[in-house]
C-alpha cells in the first residue's frame, strides 16, 4: 500500500540539504520564503559545503541526509539544488526510521535518484518540485503549487499544449521524473514498476538523438506498453547539432509511443522551467487530454 507522509502545518521544521552538486549562489530568498510560510527552516551542513563539484564529499552529503531521516521532529527535507552526485550516496542511506515515519522528500533533475529510491522500496509518496536553488526564478505558480503540496491542498493542473496530444482520459499512480536519471536506474534496486502507472518525464540539455535513445530503451525494455498514461513535460536547452536529427523532442517521443492507446499529453509545465509544478510522485491522479488542453488533478 501507498504511504502519503504526513503533510505539513505551520510551526513544523523542514531541512535543507544538498546531496549533489554545490550551491553556486545563497539561498536567502528560498530560506525567507519557506519561513513566510510559516515553516521553520533547517539548514543542513551540506548546504554550504564543497567538494570539488559536490556540496561536500560523499560522506558528508550522505551523513547530512541521514540526520534529517532519523529526526522525528523534521517533517520535510528538500534538496537545494540537483547537479549530479545523489547515486553516489543513495546506497549508504539508512531508511530504517524514514520506513517507521514518513516525511515528505522534495527535489528534481538528480534528485530522481532519491525518489525514486523511495517509491521502489517504501512505496512512499515524495513531491517532484521547485529547490531552493531555483526559487529566485520560479513563476509564482510554481511555488503556490509547492506551498499548495505541501500543506495537503487539493489542486488541479489546467493548461493548453502546442504539440497535439493524444485524446483519452486515465487515472493512476503518477510516477517518473528526469529521463535520463529514470533509464540509469534500470537495473537497480532504485528502479520504479511502470506497469499501470501514469508516466511523467522531463529533461534538459539533451540532444534529440540521446532523447530517442532513452525512449527506445525503456520502449525495448517493456517499460512504456502498459501505461495507464504518459505526461510530457519539459524538454529545453536542446542545443543545435551540425547534422540536424529531423525531429524536435515531442515528435521523438510521439514516434516511439504512437502505437499505444493510452493518452499522451505534450508541454506539462513541469520540469527544467520557470513555472515547474510540482507533482506528488506516489498520488493517485486524474488525466482527461484532449488534442490542446489538459486536466490533471489528484484524486
Amino acid at each position: 500500500m501507498i504511504k502519503q507522509p504526513p503533510y505539513l502545518k505551520k510551526g513544523d521544521k523542514i531541512a535543507i540539504v544538498c546531496p549533489a552538486k554545490k550551491l553556486p549562489k545563497p539561498i536567502d530568498y528560498a530560506i525567507a520564503l519557506l519561513q513566510s510560510w510559516g515553516l521553520e527552516v533547517v539548514i543542513g551542513k551540506s548546504v554550504y559545503a564543497e567538494s570539488h563539484q559536490f556540496a561536500g564529499t560523499d560522506e558528508l552529503r550522505a551523513a547530512d541526509i541521514q540526520q534529517f531521516l532519523d529526526d522525528t521532529e523534521i517533517k520535510a527535507i528538500i534538496a537545494g539544488r540537483g547537479g549530479y552526485g545523489t547515486i553516489r550516496i543513495i546506497d549508504e542511506l539508512d531508511f530504517t526510521v524514514f520506513e517507521q515515519s514518513p516525511k515528505w522528500i522534495i527535489g528534481f533533475s538528480d534528485i530522481t535518484v532519491l525518489l525514486s529510491h523511495l517509491f521502489a522500496h517504501y512505496e512512499t509518496q515524495s513531491m517532484h518540485a521547485q529547490m531552493p536553488y531555483t526559487f529566485d526564478e520560479a513563476t509564482p505558480e510554481s511555488l503556490l503549487s509547492l506551498r499548495r503540496a505541501i500543506f495537503g491542498e487539493q489542486q488541479t493542473y489546467n493548461y493548453e499544449s502546442l504539440f497535439n496530444n493524444r485524446p483519452g482520459e486515465g487515472s493512476g499512480t503518477l510516477i517518473g521524473g528526469n529521463l535520463t536519471l529514470l533509464c540509469f536506474l534500470e537495473g537497480s534496486t532504485s528502479e520504479m514498476d511502470f506497469d499501470g502507472k501514469i508516466l511523467f518525464i522531463e529533461d534538459v540539455g539533451e540532444h534529440e538523438y540521446s532523447i530517442d535513445r532513452m525512449l527506445r530503451m525503456l520502449n525495448r525494455a517493456g517499460k512504456l506498453a502498459k501505461l495507464k498514461g504518459l505526461i510530457v513535460g519539459a524538454f529545453n536547452e536542446i542545443s543545435e547539432e551540425k547534422i540536424p536529427f529531423g525531429q524536435s523532442a515531442d515528435e521523438v517521443i510521439w514516434e516511439i509511443v504512437k502505437d499505444y492507446d493510452y493518452p499522451v499529453c505534450f508541454n506539462f509545465p513541469s520540469g527544467h522551467i520557470d513555472n515547474n509544478l510540482t507533482m506528488i510522485l506516489g498520488a493517485t491522479v486524474g488525466l482527461k487530454v484532449e488534442t490542446n488542453k489538459v486536466e490533471f488533478r489528484y484524486i
